[in-house]
């Protein structure tokens, strides 16, 4: 059974950083592209950031390039989101999910504000 579960997020002030991370367990972690999508209060879900099966190759929404850092740990089946200089439209849930697959996990809330 797939199971993804998110951790750190939590209240920063604008400017702030936050590292979230994601274990998985249930499927073979190290071979599936991997990524991290939100959803604002009142809005659909996000993309934000996607790394490949060996995190040799990472890709980026505009709004998060240069600010987000994707990585992983397939020895650990752990994934994270290193989040720097936060603005308060980063506000949302944030999920893991395996690459175009549908998101079923509960995420951790991130709340960016002063």
């Amino acid at each position: 059974q797939v199971q993804l579960v998110e951790s750190g997020g939590g209240l920063v002030q604008p400017g702030g950083s936050l590292r979230l991370s994601c274990a998985a367990s249930g499927f073979a972690f190290s071979s599936y592209v991997m990524s991290w999508v939100r959803q604002a209060p009142g809005k659909g879900l996000e993309w934000v950031s996607d790394i490949t099966s060996n995190g040799g190759t990472t890709f980026y929404s505009r709004s998060v390039k240069g600010r987000f850092t994707i990585s992983r740990d397939n020895a650990k089946n752990m994934l994270y989101l290193q989040m720097n200089s936060l603005k308060p439209e980063d506000t949302a849930v944030y999920h893991c999910v395996r690459h175009e697959e549908i998101v079923t996990s509960q995420g951790t809330q991130v709340t960016v504000s002063s």
